[in-house]
């Protein structure tokens, strides 16, 4: 499927819809099995090309996986902190928890990896994190641009003495939760300071509370966050949440056509940033309704309000809220997105040129961007071989006529159905 005509969908209509497992949480659980010792079956599991890019790194990597995609489930057979194999190559696509766990798994390693990966992931930022690695002793070759994959990495092995390192994470968390997670590998513990300004976030939560769910402590003073000597992670059988940033397409869905859509399994407890874009909904003018084995979002018979909005720590749904907000009664104004220009393409470049080529005025800044409402024009929509674009305009075109997505099934980075659920809601 080259190109998607979004067909427009019925106002007041209701729907129930299922989302695949999350992929920040699937990946996670990979590397914590993959770390454990002994076999750690996960349920659940997210198949995507984000995940087969993982598992397919591990098995490359020696490690035992048994896969069952019909029943979600993966089991992986970690050996407590230690790769399988000595050297080796391993492909991460363009999945940037891949590309940054495991080069974070390789740098801490006793062994010799290529680790190499799609031109947009080798476009994308990993400074930082092989900084920090080479402070503690990883030897990194560049085989292409400095300080981006391809590269060559010797592991520092088994160091001795408790290390004590500085890590920037205005670029990306992910940095962070390498590490962090990564941390058991050094036996005599990790003392990690955040040089940015930022030193928290939603993602880095999820991380924390995965490493206790495995069975890890780590600390976090403000600034700093300490991980003891001797950690360790247990072999579980572990539920991984569906995924709450595919949820919020069909809950904005819902808002822009005055329906009501259900999500199976979304818990208004979930560890997962995105949970706040319900919040964003309710500000709009929706309402929410959390069950005990869902929550379904209402949208209002009337327009959308718009809001001025922080995203700092959801903004992977900057591109849902950008695309819905072309509905509003209202300018929307959206702050705290600076990063997102850093990830699988510059999502805030995008979301001006697409909203452009519609005919909808913007404003926008290095960290935010204003929205202003009116019926989009028809378009072809470019999705810079982003999952998220691609989601989050096909949203346009279910209320305004002659949006068509271009390269629909980038869609497969997270979620490979996404395109025949909205044909089934669009019947």
């Amino acid at each position: 499927m080259d190109t998607y005509r979004v067909r427009q969908m019925k106002k007041n209509s209701e729907h129930i819809v299922s989302v695949p497992g999350s992929k920040s949480i699937t990946n996670r659980a990979l590397l914590l099995a993959a770390l454990a010792n002994g076999k750690s079956v996960l349920k659940g599991t997210l198949f995507s090309d984000d995940s087969r890019y993982f598992l397919q790194s591990l098995v490359d990597l020696g490690f035992e996986i048994e896969t069952d995609e019909k029943n979600t489930t993966v089991t992986v057979t970690g050996l407590g902190g230690k790769l399988p194999k000595k050297d080796g190559e391993i492909y991460v696509g363009s999945a940037g928890t891949a590309a940054r766990f495991l080069t974070c798994m390789c740098g801490l390693s006793s062994g010799t990896y290529i680790i190499n990966a799609s031109e947009q992931m080798k476009r994308r930022p990993m400074k930082p994190l092989m900084d920090m690695l080479m402070s503690i002793g990883a030897e990194i070759k560049f085989l292409e641009e400095e300080f981006h994959l391809p590269i060559a990495i010797t592991g520092c092995g088994d160091i001795q003495g408790r290390k004590r390192i500085k890590l920037d994470i205005s670029e990306s968390t992910q940095f962070l939760s390498a590490i962090l997670m990564t941390s058991s590998m050094l036996k005599d513990g990790l003392d990690i300071e955040i040089t940015s300004q930022k030193k928290y976030g939603s993602y880095i939560e999820i991380t924390l509370k995965m490493m206790r769910q495995f069975g890890a402590e780590v600390e976090f003073d403000g600034s700093s966050y300490h991980i003891a000597s001797n950690s360790s992670y247990n072999s579980i059988t572990y539920q991984i949440e569906p995924d709450v940033s595919a949820a919020c397409y069909f809950f904005a869905m819902a808002a822009i056509t005055a329906s009501k859509i259900k999500v199976n399994n979304i818990t208004k407890s979930s560890m997962q940033g995105d949970i706040r874009f319900l919040e964003v909904l309710e500000q709009m003018g929706c309402k929410v309704i959390y069950e005990s084995d869902g929550v379904t979002v209402e949208g209002p018979n009337g327009k959308l309000k718009g809001i001025e909005i922080n995203m700092n720590n959801f903004s992977d749904q900057t591109m849902t809220l950008a695309a819905i907000a072309v509905f509003a009664d209202s300018v929307t104004k959206i702050s705290g997105i600076g990063h997102i220009r850093l990830q699988e393409t510059d999502r805030l470049s995008a979301i001006v040129n697409e909203l452009t080529r519609m005919n909808i005025k913007t404003e926008y800044g290095e960290d935010y961007i204003n929205i202003y409402p009116s019926m989009p024009s028809p378009a072809l929509i470019e999705t810079y071989d982003d999952h998220r674009m691609a989601m989050a305009f096909t949203l346009v075109g279910l209320v305004a006529d002659g949006i068509v997505i271009d390269n629909p099934m980038c869609c497969r980075k997270t979620f490979e159905n996404y395109f025949e659920i909205v044909d089934e809601i669009c019947v």
